[in-house]
Order: C-alpha cells, then structure tokens, then sequence
C-alpha cells in the first residue's frame, strides 16, 4: 500500500484538497501502477510560523 504524505502550509479548503487527492493518486498509479484502492494520502497543515526555510521562519519570509 503506497502512501503519500503532503506537507503544506494551511489554507487550503476542501475542495483543493479533493483535488490534490485525486491528482496525485492518478499520477501514482499511472507511473507506478496498482489501483486508486491502494494509494494513501495523508495531508499535514503546517503553520507557517512552524516552517522554516532558509534560516528563516516562513511567516516571515511569506507574511500573508
């Protein structure tokens, strides 16, 4: 069973989520194979001030 796993900033609402799912799980099976069944997604939403990039905290590298 492929998992995977998304990491991103929070923000995002359902219906991109749906979409992201979707996408990846068909990317996975087209270049990989197996079925839609066996591929697992798991999104984590990440504060940006929990995120650093660069020696920098991401709420202050991209405030909103």
């Amino acid at each position: 069973m492929p998992i995977i796993r998304v990491e991103m900033f929070k923000g995002r609402n359902a219906s991109e989520k749906r979409a992201l799912v979707k996408e990846l799980t068909a990317g996975f099976v087209k270049t990989c194979g197996g079925t839609t069944q066996s591929v697992q997604i798991v999104i984590t939403d990440v504060d940006k001030g929990d995120w650093g990039s660069g020696g920098e905290l991401c709420s202050e590298k991209f405030p909103d």
